[in-house]
């Protein structure tokens, strides 16, 4: 297959105005790890039912995704194509908006399923901005720097899940200690219903930027068809990769999910004293990737190695900024500084080969769960909590290992893998159902089969590749 790439330098105007949908995607997610402690005391829930919060966000995900699929199949064309890029991330926008107007009612009347329902809405309007926000982010210029514009927009959405769950906490809470149920039920419709105010500005913004309605895409030119292939689902890799994307969601999100009500059970922590731990969980993912940033910053192996030790340490800095700010006592998180150590050698010994990236960090991530489980007191908090430091590159290794290959079903393969971002809610609801059967330390076994699992498919879809005639020996991992 020979491939004809119509290159175009990036359009930065454009995708400093794109990276904007990343950043709400982060902001909202991480959010719901503060909203679900606060809905479990006011509706008396118990761990499992609590996140039915994780779960109604992240099913959305592959309902939207499935709508999409069925409007255009009934349509007999891809939707984005017919309406427009631009379009798209407007609509996405306006169904986020919608949704945000469920929160009062919700609060008023004190109804969890309003709450979910708002939740499961906001999120079904992330579905189409995902679908279509991730290739824009390409094709605003040369396909050869497209991982780059993704790392950068990966960056921000770490800043929307650092500074998320510190502004829902202090919105809910105030800067006072007041801890009354009802009071906090009430306050969660006020910065929600900004939050959709918000997202019809952007909207509107969106619609007069500069953004194509339609880029221009890869021409491929195939010199000799030897992909027999009817679909990407007939390719290995994309399926184990499938599972591989929902463990890894599900991971993700269930550490930080339950870590709330581990710390207050287990712990004793107050809901507003969880929120900067929650911060440092995401911010885990936003050091994990501005490390993984590095070669699009520098071409150059010497100043890469240096840049490898000084953006982790910026971006931790940016976390203890927002926290100072936020008046929180940064003393607790100084030692956190050495666990960021072990991150920057596995990132070295990895050296960019996705295969080897995901082993190394899902054998990492096991680590941390197990000591996080055979350990008490603020020890096993920042072992649970560095899980976000090992997560933090394996969207990228999983996407690039599982559409490897997949030549013209390539973005067949890349929405059936969104799809399974519904792992998120689905794993966060089995390690709270596993909770109230067992406790929520030991819970944290579900994690670690996720990695086991992940650790398995880095081994295997190696090989299957190498059948292929594909390799990575030398590959670079964007970031998501």
């Amino acid at each position: 297959m020979q491939t004809k790439v119509i290159e175009e330098p990036t359009n930065y105007r454009a995708l400093s105005t794109l990276i904007t949908v990343f950043f709400f995607w982060g902001f909202v997610a991480a959010s719901n790890d503060i909203l679900i402690p606060v809905f479990k005391k006011a509706f008396d829930l118990t761990q499992g039912q609590s996140q039915l919060v994780s779960l109604a966000f992240y099913i959305a995900y592959t309902v939207g995704s499935l709508i999409y699929m069925g409007i255009s199949f009934l349509l007999k064309e891809d939707i984005v194509n017919k309406i427009g890029y631009k379009n798209g991330l407007a609509l996405g926008l306006v169904i986020s908006a919608l949704g945000t107007l469920l929160f009062y009612p919700a609060a008023n009347t004190g109804s969890f399923t309003l709450m979910l329902s708002g939740l499961f809405i906001v999120a079904l309007g992330f579905s189409l901005q995902q679908t279509v926000a991730n290739p824009l982010a390409i094709a605003l210029g040369p396909v050869a720097t497209g991982s780059q514009r993704l790392i950068m927009a990966g960056g921000i959405n770490n800043l929307g899940t650092t500074i998320g769950p510190l502004v829902v906490s202090f919105a809910i809470f105030g800067a006072g200690s007041n801890t009354n149920t009802e009071m906090s039920i009430e306050s969660v419709k006020i910065p929600y219903l900004v939050l959709g105010v918000v997202f019809l500005l952007v909207a509107v913004i969106l619609k007069m930027s500069s953004l194509p309605d339609k880029p221009k895409a890869i021409v491929e030119e195939v010199a000799e068809e030897k992909n027999l292939k009817t679909s990407a689902l007939k390719y290995p890799q994309l399926v184990l990769g499938m599972i591989a994307i929902f463990v890894y969601v599900g991971v993700e999100v269930a550490t930080a999910s339950n870590l709330p009500a581990y710390m207050q059970n287990n712990l004793g922590f107050s809901t507003q004293a969880i929120a900067p731990y929650i911060s440092l969980y995401w911010a885990s993912l936003m050091i994990g990737r501005w490390t993984g940033a590095v070669e699009a910053l520098s071409g150059k192996v010497n100043i890469q190695k240096i840049l490898k030790f000084i953006l982790p340490y910026l971006a931790f800095g940016v976390f203890l900024l927002v926290n100072a700010i936020a008046k929180h006592d940064l003393t607790p998180f100084y030692v956190y500084g050495l666990i960021i150590i072990v991150l920057i050698a596995a990132d070295l010994l990895s050296k960019g080969n996705p295969a080897s990236m995901l082993l190394i960090f899902s054998t990492l991530g096991i680590a941390a769960l197990l000591i996080g489980m055979l350990t008490q007191g603020i020890v096993s908090v920042y072992a649970f909590t560095s899980v976000g430091l090992f997560c933090s590159t394996l969207w990228p290794c999983i996407f690039t290992l599982a559409i490897a290959g997949l030549g013209k079903h390539t973005s067949q393969g890349s929405s059936f893998l969104i799809m399974m971002i519904m792992g998120g809610g689905i794993v966060s609801w089995l390690q709270g159902y596993i909770a109230d059967l067992t406790s929520i330390h030991f819970s944290y076994i579900i994690g670690v089969f996720c990695f086991a699992y992940l650790a398995f498919y880095a081994w295997k879809v190696r090989g299957i590749l190498q059948q292929q005639g594909v390799s990575y020996d030398n590959a670079k991992t964007s970031s998501h």
